[in-house]
């Protein structure tokens, strides 16, 4: 009797599942609907105007063809860019992490005890959001010009040849990444770190372990979570960020990223194959950097 009814309550649990299937499906149409047109048509068409190629009657006309040769010319073209907006968005990330780790420490464990304290601290990261990205980077465009501030203290020290800007400079783009993005990397850390049982790491102390230890046995493998989803949401915009590195805000023709290639020859160039096959080239390399960066850490679970 009692498989017996075992059987019927999962009979019925399985004739309510699929009563709801159609609703479940009715209340995720308009979030699909929403995916397709704004996500995979865009990408499809995308990837369709990466193989295209010009018509030799009409310049700027491209027709719809399979010209792969495309993604071996800019990857031959651009090979440089690529490999900049890479080395500049590691190091970004890395000195992103290197000031939000404490910060996010700081703000989720040390100030926990002070609820007032740690909300302003919250509020002082977030309060960058409130001004536009656009005007932030040319605030430091001016920052940084030869008439400065930063330039004429660097001038005083003799670091810096009088005069001279540091804008255009590896540094100034790389600083300017570093700054724009490191809530991104703060707050999903805080986030982690707010959550962490404090017992554990007095039960660290209390184990006759230095701060540093339990800070590597405990802290660390707990905020992992935190410091992988920093690090993406910090690496994937900073590789196709092409504010910091335009010539117009913090950068220079020999700082110029893969996004201001792209932006050049959408919008200047008209060259949309090779536009659309080196944004390809870049969503790929990304996914791939990715991926192995999920491995190596060993977070799978955590997506």
């Amino acid at each position: 009797m009692a498989f017996t009814a075992f059987s019927a309550q999962t009979s019925a649990a399985e004739q309510g599942t699929k009563r709801r299937s159609p609703i479940a499906l009715f209340l995720l149409l308009p979030g699909i609907l929403y995916l397709v047109l704004f996500f995979v048509t865009p990408l499809i068409s995308l990837i369709i105007t990466s193989f295209q190629e010009p018509d030799p009657l009409r310049f700027g006309v491209y027709t719809n063809a399979f010209r792969w040769e495309n993604y071996v010319t800019v990857l031959e073209t651009y090979g440089e860019q690529s490999l900049r907006s890479a080395g500049f968005a590691a190091l970004a990330t890395f000195f992103a992490l290197l000031i939000g780790f404490p910060l996010g420490y700081f703000i989720g464990i040390t100030l926990r005890p002070y609820p007032l304290l740690q909300g302003l601290a919250l509020v002082l990261v977030i309060a960058p959001f409130f001004i536009s990205f656009l005007l932030r980077t040319l605030a430091w465009k001016q920052i940084f010009s030869d008439e400065g501030p930063v330039a004429g203290v660097l001038g005083a020290l003799a670091i810096l040849p009088p005069g001279q800007a540091i804008t255009g400079t590896a540094f100034s783009v790389i600083f300017g990444l570093t700054y724009n993005f490191v809530p991104f990397m703060t707050l999903p850390i805080y986030a982690t770190l707010a959550s962490l049982d404090l017992r554990l790491l007095e039960a660290g102390n209390d184990l006759y372990g230095s701060p540093a230890v339990t800070f590597r046995t405990v802290t660390l493998p707990l905020s992992a979570a935190g410091v992988m989803s920093g690090t993406l949401l910090t690496f994937i915009p900073a590789a196709g960020d092409y504010i910091n590195a335009s010539r117009e805000f913090l950068g220079s023709a020999d700082t110029t990223m893969i996004g201001n290639v792209i932006e050049t020859n959408f919008l200047v160039l008209q060259n949309f194959p090779a536009a659309a096959a080196l944004s390809i080239v870049l969503m790929a390399a990304i996914l791939i950097l990715v991926s192995l960066y999920v491995k190596r850490s060993g977070t799978e679970e955590l997506l």
